[in-house]
């Protein structure tokens, strides 16, 4: 099995999803455990002090200006985990709780959150002996970090709460530790607080988020060339030296994309055919500005992804000259921002691709394809519901676009007067990228049919590639009327497993 070395120089996407979707179990590094060693001996200089210090020997938030004795600091600790678990809703999906713990364990092993070595390793335990606990849907407003989702996987590491064993049943975590030969922690100063603070929740799904968008533009880009071929469109305009002089990077990977799709086609080009057409309408002509545009907006969410990586995200920090100092850097903004961005981007990308299959779907505006691309119309209604199932996705997409991260609501005492909705974002980012794949498995599934139903003219060696490979996948193709749901639920696995991606590029290449 994989395994991933936490050091303390923060992490890498792909780390994050090995541990999250891949099981790879982790590993301390010796600088990591030096290094937590060396700021919990700062910390614990500070405990004997009598000068209070913030989140060493106070109370937290609005209740900072307490002065906690030395009797009463582990039940503080203790308190602040119990307390702050307070979330409610249906539980999160295991991978997400998975890249939650190990993000967090990233930055307390960078040895600036003070917490002790066998509280960084029980965290690794806990995540290789497969225990996932239970975090609900709300409870976080994305500043102070996500503390709700956290403090439920803090929770477990005392022995507390419920947890998911590695067979999927949930059980007290008191009984899945002593099972695995785990021995809950005792937390001492600071530890509770350092394990609450982070933006390791919004950041562990928008990594995941980012890995699940690049196979769906890949796949757009696809089912966009399949469209324009079973439209008889013009390919003309996907030429490099067109995009050369719009230089968004984005856009000319889409359009070199589309380009390696359509080679060879013999059903582009025939715009002039029968009624001339001088262009291909905008959601075939600007595909790859549409697509081009929400791959821009995925670079720059890398890049704050993995600036975030490579944070130390708590309050207080210790610094390498041995002072513990207050800070703001828990607070979501910059990774909310961009959650919220790609969801912006994946409506739109979605409404693209649902006005294309409408296209395909109008006798009126198909050049030649029956309508509802129906066996016998009117006896047969073919996809037209099929398109309604993507209509209601993509207006659902257009609502999960509205950006959670331009509401704040204050907290604690107006102390937390300023918040991200960062996990939000994250949350509702999830569920539009899962509708996008299901609308994009629509046009597929629209444009192959419709292809098909191009006699006389050779799609694209891509192209067939793809028809080929989806009807092997238990798509069907053209004929009468049929149960549709399961052709559409294979034809959304075929998407989000990536094998329509698989299919073009033994032709095409890699595609961008």
């Amino acid at each position: 099995m994989h395994t991933v070395v936490v050091g303390t120089s923060g992490t890498s996407a792909a780390d994050v999803l090995a541990v999250a979707r891949g099981g790879a179990r982790i590993e301390l590094s010796g600088e990591a455990v030096a290094a937590l060693s060396k700021a919990r001996g700062i910390i614990d200089a500070l405990a004997a002090k009598p000068e209070p210090v913030y989140g060493v020997s106070t109370g937290f938030g609005a209740l900072a200006s307490r002065h906690i004795s030395p009797e009463l600091r582990a039940q503080l600790q203790r308190n602040i985990v119990r307390s702050h678990a307070a979330g409610m809703g249906p539980r999160v999906e295991r991978e997400v709780v998975r890249a939650l713990m190990f993000l967090r364990l990233k930055t307390v092993c960078s040895g600036h959150t003070g917490v002790r070595p066998e509280v960084a390793q029980t965290m690794a335990d806990v995540l290789n002996a497969g225990i996932t606990p239970v975090v609900h849907e709300y409870g976080s407003l994305g500043c102070s970090g996500d503390l709700a989702p956290l403090s439920h996987c803090a929770l477990t590491l005392m022995g507390e709460g419920d947890a998911e064993g590695p067979d999927g049943v949930v059980r007290p975590a008191a009984e899945l530790l002593a099972e695995h030969g785990i021995v809950p922690v005792e937390l001492r100063e600071k530890e509770g607080l350092a394990l609450l603070n982070g933006t390791d929740g919004m950041l562990g799904m928008l990594i995941m988020a980012l890995a699940d968008l690049d196979t769906l533009y890949k796949s757009a880009d696809i089912t966009a060339a399949l469209s324009l071929e079973a439209l008889l469109g013009t390919e003309k305009v996907l030429a490099p030296e067109l995009h050369a002089i719009r230089p968004h990077p984005g856009q000319a990977a889409s359009a070199a994309n589309m380009l390696a799709v359509l080679k060879d086609s013999e059903l582009t080009g025939h715009h002039q055919d029968g009624a001339p057409r001088v262009q291909d309408a905008y959601s075939v002509r600007c595909a790859p500005q549409v697509a081009g545009a929400g791959r821009d907006t995925m670079a720059h969410a890398r890049l704050v992804a993995e600036r975030e990586l490579a944070s130390s995200v708590d309050n207080p920090v210790v610094l390498p000259d041995g002072r513990v100092e207050s800070n703001g850097n828990f607070h979501g903004a910059p990774v909310a921002y961009v959650l919220d961005f790609l969801a912006i981007a994946a409506a739109d990308l979605g409404s693209i691709a649902e006005r294309r299959t409408d296209r395909l779907l109008d006798k009126n505006r198909s050049h030649g394809l029956p309508p509802f691309l129906a066996d016998d119309a009117g006896v047969d209604s073919g996809l037209m519901i099929a398109q309604y199932t993507q209509a209601a996705l993509v207006s659902e997409l257009k609502r999960l676009a509205v950006p959670a991260s331009a509401d704040s609501i204050p907290s604690s005492a107006m102390q937390e007067d300023h918040v991200s909705m960062g996990w939000s974002a994250a949350r509702k980012l999830r569920t539009a990228v899962d509708n996008l794949a299901r609308i994009i498995a629509v046009e597929l599934y629209a444009a192959t049919r419709a292809i098909e139903l191009r006699e006389g003219l050779t799609p694209a060696p891509a192209s067939r590639a793809v028809i080929d490979a989806v009807r092997a996948a238990g798509v069907e193709g053209p004929g009468p009327d049929r149960f549709l749901a399961p052709d559409l639920a294979a034809a959304d696995a075929f998407v989000r497993s990536g094998r329509l991606v698989a299919a073009v590029e033994p032709v095409t290449g890699p595609l961008r």
